[in-house]
């Protein structure tokens, strides 16, 4: 056998494999202060469905989902904005 035998590291092929099944940001870290501020039009929404609107069942089921996806939206947002302020 060589002395001066060369060897291929394992971790060498694994950084290849991890760059092909990476996704690409969605549109809530791509733009937070946008998404902010749509989660916060969804809530204000969703209030006004509420406050004027929920005799009719569709309307208050409307105002809930809107009050869910608009707090989902900016707490998920709001975690973006400060990973991207740490950045």
């Amino acid at each position: 056998m060589p002395a001066n035998k060369h060897k291929r590291k394992a971790s060498s092929h694994a950084k290849s494999r991890t760059a092909k099944n990476t996704q690409p940001p969605g549109f809530i870290a791509s733009h937070p202060k946008y998404s902010f501020w749509l989660g916060l039009f969804l809530v204000t929404v969703s209030m006004y469905l509420l406050a004027f609107e929920s005799q009719n069942n569709a309307m208050f089921g409307l105002a809930m989902l809107a009050l869910i996806a608009g707090v989902a939206v900016t707490v998920f947002a709001k975690i973006s904005l400060t990973n991207k302020s740490k950045n």
